[in-house]
């Protein structure tokens, strides 16, 4: 079980998954955290790359998504909207690492693994974001160690790209 003090507190302005998404990738690759403008700034490239994801991946991703599979991508386009599982799928794609979500036991306030995606991308320290059960996501900060750090690097704009 994690501390409850590894939580990394996110704005909360409708692109906090993406904004976690992002910061655990900072955090994943032995980066210090991002400013609020850039962690804005990638948060919503993320949002577009997954928004593009979701038209790639029209055949096996169309039947889970509610209503209009074409409406849906248009409005998850929009920064104010917010995200869920679908999208966790498609940022572990877009950006081919694993992703773990995290929820709070109510009763002992622990940390507990509630879904996990991208898998496929390895099991060894996944991005890790913190859900609150009320549509807000955070980040949970965790040790890396140096192999990790080498997956990502980061050009002059702080835009990750895959080694």
């Amino acid at each position: 079980m994690l501390k409850p003090e590894t939580s990394i507190g996110i704005t909360g302005d409708g692109r906090c998954l993406f904004r976690s998404v992002i910061h655990g990738a900072w955090l994943r690759a032995g980066k210090q955290s991002p400013s609020d403008s850039l962690q804005r700034e990638l948060a919503d490239e993320l949002r577009a790359r997954v928004a593009d994801e979701f038209v790639r991946r029209r055949a096996d991703t169309e039947w889970f998504v509610e209503g209009d599979f074409d409406k849906y991508v248009v409005q998850m386009r929009q920064p104010h909207i917010w995200g869920g599982e679908p999208e966790l799928l498609m940022s572990s794609h877009v950006l081919k690492t694993p992703i773990t979500v995290y929820m709070r036991e109510k009763t002992y306030g622990s940390l507990k693994i509630i879904a996990e995606y991208g898998q496929e991308y390895g099991k060894d320290n996944p991005i890790r974001v913190l859900y609150h059960g009320y549509g807000h996501y955070d980040v949970l900060q965790s040790p890396i160690g140096a192999t990790q750090a080498k997956l990502f690097r980061f050009g002059r704009s702080g835009r990750c790209k895959k080694r």
